[in-house]
């Protein structure tokens, strides 16, 4: 009996987990403007408008692309949880020094948000340096 309510249980971690992306969601996209440059993954992006999209809503990836179309990355995430619905859309960077980082991404009205995975270069960056969080409000 203590077997099979182990499978159940690891049954029902599996379905939340695999659930879980297609919860945190950019159904029509989120656009944002910053005044410094950052990196989204391994990409360095400009200062500018981007917009963020999930093209597979499936996939724990989103497209960054800016306003131009000059400039673009795709991300791994993982997804967030809120207590209550978001306020307000937003993207979150962490900075170290003088290097930015995309960090969170928030979407109106959702409970579900979207942590970029960090590169072994923010990962290094954040072992050496303090870091500074600064938000950019989603459009």
């Amino acid at each position: 009996m203590k077997s099979l309510l182990k499978v159940a249980v690891a049954a029902a971690a599996l379905a939340l987990g695999s659930a879980l992306p297609a919860l945190a969601q950019i159904d029509t996209g989120l656009g944002f403007t910053t005044s410094h440059p950052f990196y989204a993954g391994e990409a360095k992006l400009p200062a500018g408008s981007y917009s963020i999209t999930q093209p597979d809503m499936d996939a724990s990836e989103l497209f960054i692309q800016s306003a131009d179309g000059k400039h673009s990355a795709f991300v791994a995430f993982i997804p967030m949880h809120a207590e209550k619905p978001h306020k307000h859309s937003d993207v979150t960077f962490e900075k170290y020094d003088d290097v930015a980082y995309l960090n969170r991404v928030w979407v109106v009205g959702q409970r579900y948000g979207m942590k970029v995975e960090p590169s072994k270069a923010e990962l290094k960056a954040a072992s050496a340096t303090a870091v500074v969080e600064n938000t950019a409000a989603g459009q």
